[in-house]
């Protein structure tokens, strides 16, 4: 298998937690991209026309995309425990926080590109408060359940857990763990298992 990556990703970096929780991550080749909103890559292109990362090419020459359908189709790869628990309760609990750290993760990449790629002179202050807005009302309600997510690996603790991080490796909101107490001692000790660990950003 072959990933489209770039280092600073988080829904790359969700996508290779999770292989690496499951015990595939030297399965997949990694191919780095360096890519901006604006300015595409043709072989990512011709493989995913979105553009985005990440993109899974699989054996057969299948393309996955994004990060939600290929953690999916990794947790289809291998005999142990499930990233995404069987139908019931559980299930839908962790699909709904996945889709509560993906829409963080969405709302604090529109927030970096429009203070950092934007010119200050274009910039619309209105939009950033707003984005603003939404990543801190999903902190807010990852807090809210933090307590209850104990020692669970699956989807939703693994989205949560690289959504927040993103947030300090950006210093979007250097305030978050203000009022957030159970997140962050959460955070802290779910950032040590060796799948955050070898995932980590450094540029």
């Amino acid at each position: 298998m072959k990933l489209y990556h770039s280092p600073a990703s988080p829904f790359v970096r969700k996508a290779l937690v999770a292989a690496h929780e499951l015990g595939l991550a030297e399965r997949i080749e990694i191919v780095g991209v360096a890519m901006t909103p604006v300015a595409g890559v043709d072989a990512l292109n011709a493989e995913n026309p979105l553009g985005k990362i990440p993109a899974l090419v699989l054996e057969d020459g299948t393309t996955l995309y994004d990060s939600p359908v290929i953690c999916e189709y990794l947790d289809t790869r291998h005999d142990g425990p499930r990233l995404f628990p069987p139908a019931g309760p559980e299930r839908w609990t962790a699909l709904r926080r996945q889709a509560l750290a993906d829409g963080l993760l969405d709302a604090a990449i529109l927030c970096r590109y429009e203070t950092f790629l934007r010119p200050a002179e274009r910039q619309w202050a209105d939009w950033i408060d707003g984005q603003r807005g939404k990543f801190r009302r999903a902190l807010d309600a990852l807090e809210g359940e933090a307590e209850s997510f104990g020692d669970t690996v699956d989807i939703g603790t693994v989205a949560a857990a690289c959504a927040a991080d993103y947030l300090d490796f950006r210093s979007l909101d250097d305030g978050w763990r203000d009022g957030r107490p159970r997140l962050a001692t959460w955070l802290e000790g779910f950032a040590e298992r060796p799948s955050m660990r070898a995932t980590r950003p450094s540029a």
